[in-house]
C-alpha cells in the first residue's frame, strides 16, 4: 500500500510537470500568433508553481515571461519594460547557477534590444519634452548595461531639463560613484544621402565611409565631464537651497581642476545669492586673474561693486569690460550712470542750502560738479552710440541726462534719434 501511494505521488507531480509545459508551450504559440494577452494568461496560471520546476523548464518560462513583456513595452506599455528585464535577467541568473546554457544567449541578445527600444523611446520622450519618462528609460538601459555609463549621464541630463532636481542629484552621485569621466573619442561622417553629420562608432564609421554611403569621417576628442559633473551636482544644491553642499561641491571640483575659471564663477554666484558679497567679490577678482580677457566677468565685478558703493572700483571694472569689448552697451549704460547717480547725490545737497551768499556760491560750485558728472556720463552714452547708433536703452538714457542737464539743443538731437 504504501509502494502504491509512492507511485501515485510520482504520477501527481509528474502531471502538474507536464502542466507547467503544457502552459508554456500554450505561451509560446499564442506569442508567435500575436496574440500577446492570451500568451500572458498561459504564463500566469503556472506562475505560483514555477519555482518548483527544475532550472531548465523555469529558465524557458522567465525567457518567455520576458518576450511577453517586452512585447507589451514594444506596444506602449512602458511599465513592462521593467518585468521584460527583470525576466530576462532571471533567466541568466539561472543557467549561471546550474552550469547549464540553453537560453542565456537569447535572453541576453534580448536585453540589448530593450535597452536599444529604450535609448530610442527616450530620444522620442526627450523631443516631446517628457523628461521624466526619459530619464528612467535611460537609466534602465544603464541598468541593463553598466558599462555603458553614458546612459546614466543623459539620464541625469533629462532629469535637470524636467525640474526633477533630486532625482538628477542621484544620478549624479552614483556616476562620482563609479568614477565616471567621460572623455573619449567621437567618430563621426556626413551621410552623403541626407547631408547630415552623425556619430557612431569606429568600426561602423570607417566600413560606411568605406561603402561610399558616408563622406569626411572626423575623430573629435571628448573632454573629461568630470568637472561638470559636480558643478551640476552644485548648481542642484543650491537650487534645492542646499548652499553648504554646495559649497562642498565647488571645493571638490576646483580641487580637482583648479584652471576652471567657470567653476570660480558659479562658486561666486553662490556667496553672491547667500550675500556674502565681500567673497563674491574676492573671487570675481580671481577669475579676471585667471581670464584678463573676458569683458563679462569684469562687468559682474563692475555691478558687484556698485551695489557695494565702491563707486571708482565700480567704474575701473567697467572701463576694462568696455576695452575688451568696445560694443559692451550694458557696461556702458552702468558706467554713465556711475556718475549719473554721483550727481545726483549732489541735488540734495543743493537743495538743503539756504540763501545767503555763502549758501548761494556753494550751490554754483555743486551745481557744476553734478553738470560735470552728468557730461561724464553723457559723454560715455555718446561713444557708446558710436558702436551703437541705433541702441534704444543707450539712446533713453542719454536724453534723459540732457534733460536733466537743460542741454535743449542735445535733448531736442537725441528725441529726433528716437523718432519722438
Amino acid at each position: 500500500m504504501k509502494t502504491r501511494m509512492i507511485v501515485l505521488a510520482a504520477l501527481i507531480l509528474g502531471t502538474v510537470g507536464f502542466a507547467q509545459k503544457s502552459e508554456i508551450r500554450d505561451a509560446e504559440k499564442a506569442l508567435k500568433d500575436g496574440n500577446t494577452a492570451g500568451a500572458k494568461a498561459s504564463l500566469d496560471a503556472v506562475q505560483g508553481v514555477i519555482a518548483g520546476e527544475d532550472e531548465r523548464l523555469q529558465a524557458e518560462y522567465y525567457l518567455l515571461k520576458g518576450r511577453v513583456y517586452a512585447d507589451l513595452a514594444a506596444k506602449g506599455n512602458n511599465e513592462a519594460f521593467d518585468e521584460a528585464i527583470a525576466s530576462f535577467k532571471k533567466t541568466v541568473a539561472i543557467e549561471e547557477q546550474s552550469g547549464k546554457q540553453r537560453y542565456s544567449d537569447e535572453a541576453k541578445q534580448r536585453l540589448k534590444a530593450i535597452s536599444a527600444d529604450l535609448v530610442n523611446s527616450a530620444v522620442d520622450d526627450n523631443n516631446a519634452k517628457n523628461f521624466d519618462a526619459a530619464a528612467e528609460k535611460l537609466y534602465l538601459s544603464y541598468q541593463i548595461s553598466p558599462q555603458d555609463t553614458i546612459y546614466l549621464y543623459y539620464a541625469a541630463s533629462s532629469a535637470v531639463n524636467g525640474g526633477n532636481y533630486e532625482r538628477a542629484l542621484d544620478f549624479y552621485k552614483e556616476l562620482k560613484e563609479v568614477g565616471y569621466d567621460g572623455s573619449g573619442m567621437v567618430y563621426k561622417a556626413t551621410n552623403v544621402e541626407t547631408g547630415e553629420v552623425e556619430e557612431m562608432n569606429k568600426a561602423q564609421r570607417d566600413l560606411m565611409v568605406k561603402s561610399g554611403t558616408y563622406a569626411n569621417p572626423v575623430d573629435e576628442k571628448e573632454p573629461s565631464k568630470k568637472a561638470e559633473i559636480v558643478k551640476n551636482m552644485a548648481l542642484i544644491y543650491t537650487q534645492l537651497g542646499r548652499n553648504e553642499e554646495a559649497l562642498e561641491a565647488y571645493k571638490d571640483a576646483r580641487a580637482d581642476n583648479p584652471d576652471d575659471v567657470n567653476l570660480v564663477l558659479n562658486e561666486a554666484n553662490l556667496y553672491y545669492q547667500m550675500g556674502d558679497k565681500e567673497t563674491f567679490r574676492d573671487l570675481m577678482a580671481e577669475a579676471a586673474s585667471m581670464a584678463p580677457d573676458n569683458p563679462d566677468l569684469y562687468y559682474n565685478i563692475g555691478v558687484i561693486n556698485m551695489e557695494m558703493g565702491n563707486t571708482e572700483e565700480a567704474r575701473d571694472a567697467y572701463e576694462r569690460a568696455i576695452e575688451i569689448n568696445p560694443g559692451y552697451v550694458n557696461a556702458q549704460l552702468n558706467l554713465s550712470t556711475t556718475y549719473v547717480n554721483e550727481g545726483n547725490a549732489l541735488i540734495d545737497d543743493m537743495n538743503a542750502l539756504g540763501t545767503s551768499q555763502a549758501d548761494i556760491k556753494k550751490y554754483d560750485e555743486l551745481k557744476e560738479q553734478k553738470d560735470s558728472l552728468f557730461m561724464k556720463g553723457a559723454e560715455v552714452l555718446e561713444a557708446a552710440l558710436k558702436v551703437n547708433p541705433d541702441n534704444q536703452s543707450v539712446l533713453t538714457q542719454l536724453k534723459n541726462i540732457y534733460g536733466a542737464m537743460g542741454d535743449n539743443e542735445n535733448f531736442m538731437r537725441i528725441k529726433k534719434l528716437l523718432g519722438e
